[in-house]
């Protein structure tokens, strides 16, 4: 089953091209990718940029454990997540997950279970750096 995914933690730019080369395949009628990038604000602060710190071992464990059960869960065919670390620019990639199934609907249900797990289980930290300062937030847990 691990030639059906693609698990990355980077400290390289993100490139959606080689996720959505990854999971294109004749039989998928369904690629739902998702992208998280660096927005510019947030709770009405400027942010300047933001710093991913990971537990390099247990992120990557985790992230293929969501992608193991949807495969399984979902009856998608491939999945691809890639997540940065460092220092990112606004208007950077932090996150690409893309998935592909026989069909649009478990496609994108898949891909919405992935962010919103990922979110929850994967030990991935982040620092919002603002004008005035900088707080680590719990993007992740």
């Amino acid at each position: 089953m691990t030639d059906n995914i693609d698990i990355k933690l980077l400290s390289t730019p993100l490139r959606l091209s080689e996720c959505y080369d990854f999971v294109l395949r004749p039989d998928c009628g369904g690629i739902d990718i998702f992208v998280g990038t660096v927005r510019n604000n947030t709770r009405g602060k400027k942010v300047i940029s933001l710093d991913f710190e990971a537990y390099e071992p247990m992120a990557i464990s985790e992230m293929r454990k969501i992608a193991e059960e949807i495969l399984e869960k979902y009856k998608a065919n491939k999945v691809s997540i890639h997540h940065r670390v460092g220092l990112l620019d606004i208007g950077e990639v932090a996150v690409i997950i893309a998935v592909s199934a026989p069909h649009r609907d478990a496609a994108f249900e898949a891909c919405r279970f992935a962010i919103d797990t990922l979110k929850e289980t994967v030990p991935i930290w982040k620092k919002e750096i603002y004008e005035d300062g900088e707080v680590w937030v719990a993007a992740h847990p």
